[in-house]
């Protein structure tokens, strides 16, 4: 099992829906939960992207001198520079930090923010112009030259003059719930990243995308993002679950559905629709909350209970094939501190 943790580049809290508590972006104090995340045993940490966060290439680079062991899940978004290009910045960073780089290829969600970055795709033109992306990117590594013309990409005697560390090439995720991102993971990545749905919904993704993936000659490896908080009782951690959200009122709420009537992400569409439909009982599987999603967009669920509790849900995921978890809790610091000194020795998780 391999668990990952969180980079907060947006910024950190306390508390969700106020700024009540609220913890400013600044370089030392992602270092402070880098550094965690480095000696406390995680495989890596996963770097959002997005407006409201850091550029998560630049933020990653300047951590590799101060880490050591720690992989970077770095986020790509087909449309805003060439996978040429892409492939060079994913080469110097395997090659700089001794082969710790792993690319999460986004699509995004947000049609207004994409606009405001010079994307004016539909959600289903966005997934061809990333199977076109991923095409080129991943032949620039097998390749001597590549050309390459499609709808969306031109490429004329595209070449990548350095080897990564990893090979043939970093490692490449993707999530999506569409049939369209389907399509792409089963033809392109190596691990297919699904949100902290109830377990029957996510072995049906996973049966999806393995099936094609096998029609294709392929295997893909699976991999979930969820929020985390335990403690040493239950009786903890629900109460630290409610503390999390005691600022989020019907205000919050409202401005959260508002907030998302512009997405068109299936994933993200899906993810509130568990929040804001289970309001009365957010508890929507033993021991798998969705009060996170009440008051922030991407992963809204978490699990919640104490350790015992919590492995135990994790391991009926990993039954159905997932492999990786990607965790995180609030605030950053403390909640990598806490999962890892009560949860990882359930787990037998070892530095």
């Amino acid at each position: 099992m391999n668990i990952f943790w969180f980079l907060p580049t947006a910024g950190d809290s306390r508390y969700l829906g106020t700024t009540v508590g609220k913890r400013e972006v600044t370089i030392e104090y992602l270092q402070q939960v880098a550094q965690a995340v480095d000696q406390l045993g995680y495989d890596g940490a996963l770097l959002p992207t997005g407006r409201e966060c850091e550029d998560s290439w630049v933020v990653a680079s300047s951590l590799i001198p101060l880490t050591q062991r720690m992989k970077f899940l770095i986020a790509i978004r087909p449309g805003l520079n060439s996978p040429a290009i892409a492939a060079r910045m994913a080469t110097t960073f395997d090659r700089i930090s001794g082969g710790r780089v792993l690319l999460n290829i986004v699509q995004g969600g947000n049609p207004v923010e994409l606009a405001g970055e010079g994307l004016h795709l539909s959600h289903s033109d966005r997934y061809k112009l990333t199977n076109e992306f991923l095409t080129v990117w991943r032949k620039l590594f097998l390749e001597e030259s590549v050309n390459f013309k499609g709808e969306y990409l031109d490429i004329r005697n595209g070449k990548l003059d350095h080897e990564p560390n990893q090979k043939p090439h970093p490692p490449l995720y993707l999530g999506g719930t569409s049939d369209s991102a389907y399509e792409v993971a089963s033809e392109h990545v190596d691990y297919y990243l699904t949100w902290g749905e109830p377990v029957e919904i996510v072995k049906e993704r996973i049966e999806k995308v393995r099936k094609l993936a096998e029609e294709k000659g392929r295997k893909v490896k699976f991999g979930i993002r969820f929020h985390v908080i335990v403690r040493q009782t239950e009786e903890e951690a629900w109460k630290a679950a409610n503390e999390l959200i005691k600022y989020v009122d019907d205000d919050v709420i409202e401005k959260t559905r508002e907030k998302f009537k512009v997405f068109d992400s299936n994933a993200q569409n899906t993810m509130t629709s568990t929040s804001l439909t289970n309001k009365s009982s957010l508890e929507i599987r033993p021991g798998i909350w969705a009060g996170i999603g009440l008051a922030r967009e991407g992963a809204g669920t978490a699990f919640v209970g104490n350790p015992h509790q919590v492995a135990e849900n994790m391991r009926k995921y990993e039954e159905i094939g997932i492999d990786t978890f990607i965790l995180s809790g609030y605030p950053h610091l403390e909640e990598a501190y806490n999962v890892a000194e009560l949860l990882f020795p359930v787990l037998n998780k070892k530095k």
